[in-house]
């Protein structure tokens, strides 16, 4: 194990030595995130997001003051290049456009949401009518501003409410009312600080932690550069083991008293490093220059290490396949621009047909870009479980077949 280590750190120092390798996994990604977000006016104090025309259904079964503001919020001027919002009357009707993907989210307000949140007879309900939200889970960044959304406007509806309450205790209080207008007073109070404003809904959400999260354009492009490069470095890993065979290096290496598990296991290992440093890098960098909230700090580093596993397996799949370092370098780079349109490094794949979005499974890419948009909505480890689950899935079947081809083509032969 020991031997297996110091192996995996040496080609890990080795790739960081090599300036065209550094400049391919760090800068490349780097400045194709810094002009995308330029181009998206994610450095020019623009709103524009990279997401737009996002279709949600209402269903308002409500039809009170409350019901119709939220309506009224998601048709307002203010969200209309961001939401394309639809009303129905039939909830099923609704999550059936859901189910087959001509829609985002189903918000549905039922009946009696305004009365628990302003109640006509002066008491407040004792379980309070909860707003619920179907959403397509193949769309998770559009779920995910349309989430925000609602919860802003949720958190203005219970200021309003508690305010109210406050106002009402003061003027009894201080005697400017009488109890038995209590009820009226605190109904025309509740009506009056629930007008919701809808240009003042912008897109900040809120973190289980209570902390705020920005919608920031670049939570979304930094991870896909991020990751479409990764699959640079995992082919750069076998193109280099290849080469070292190629040389007589490896086979030499193979002849002491170091094991084939060893050895293999070793620079499979510092591929692995090379690829979690790379990522890591990228993260902290924009973390620190542009004040990126990549979300849950336990959750980026799981999600990464899952992506990484993934990748370095097709990474190895390349590697057994690959004749010749420059046939791994070839591939490599056509993988890495198919798998980058494949899984939305270039653009949001939530738009496009079904079919389209199935086949991006195959790539880390997507499964990747799917956790770190849950974790910039302020997501959790929990929530990106499928997203881990999906890369760890990946990863350990590539690595299957690939030591299954590396023995029948013996790999580790001159």
């Amino acid at each position: 194990m020991k031997k297996l280590i110091l192996i995996g750190l040496k080609d890990l120092k080795l790739t960081f030595r090599d300036t065209s390798a550094l400049l391919m996994m760090l800068l490349a990604p780097f400045l194709l995130t810094l002009g995308m977000g330029f181009v998206t006016g994610a450095f020019s104090g623009s709103d524009a997001s990279g997401v737009s025309s996002i279709p949600v259904i209402l269903v308002n079964q409500d039809g009170g003051q409350l019901g119709n503001a939220l309506v009224d919020l998601f048709n307002s001027a203010g969200l209309q290049e961001l939401v394309d919002a639809s009303e129905m009357d039939e909830v099923d009707t609704a999550r059936l456009a859901v189910d087959d993907d001509t829609a985002a989210a189903v918000i549905v307000i039922p009946p009696g949401f305004t009365d628990s949140i302003i109640p006509t007879g002066g008491q407040s309900a004792a379980n309070p009518v909860q707003i619920q939200i179907y959403s397509n889970p193949t769309r998770p960044t559009s779920v995910g501003v349309i989430k925000t959304i609602l919860e802003q406007f949720i958190n203005q509806v219970e200021i309003a409410r508690i305010g109210g309450e406050v106002a009402v205790t003061q003027l009894l209080a201080n005697g400017f009312i009488d109890v038995q207008d209590a009820a009226i007073v605190g109904q025309q109070v509740g009506e009056t600080l629930g007008e919701t404003d809808n240009s003042s809904i912008s897109l900040k959400g809120v973190t289980n932690s209570g902390g705020e999260v920005n919608f920031n354009a670049l939570a979304y492009m930094a991870p896909g550069m991020a990751l479409m490069f990764l699959m640079y470095t995992a082919s750069y890993g076998g193109k280099a083991l290849l080469t070292e065979r190629n040389q007589g290096t490896l086979p030499r290496l193979l002849v002491s008293p170091t094991s084939t598990v060893q050895v293999l296991g070793g620079k499979v290992f510092g591929t692995f490093l090379t690829g979690a440093a790379q990522v890591l890098i990228l993260i902290i960098s924009t973390a620190l220059l542009f004040n990126l909230q990549w979300g849950d700090s336990l959750g980026v580093l799981v999600l990464v290490l899952a992506a990484v596993f993934a990748a370095v397996g097709w990474g190895m799949l390349i590697t057994a396949v690959a004749k010749t370092p420059g046939q791994v370098q070839w591939v490599g780079m056509t993988v890495m621009l198919t798998f980058g349109l494949l899984g939305g490094s270039f653009f949001s794949v939530e738009s496009m047909p079904g079919w389209f979005r199935t086949i991006g499974k195959i790539t880390p890419n997507a499964w990747g870009i799917d956790g770190f948009a849950t974790l910039a909505q302020g997501g959790r480890l929990a929530d990106i479980s499928a997203s881990v689950l999906g890369l760890l899935v990946m990863g350990a079947v590539l690595f299957a077949i690939s030591v299954w081809l590396f023995k029948r083509n013996n790999i580790a032969q001159q």
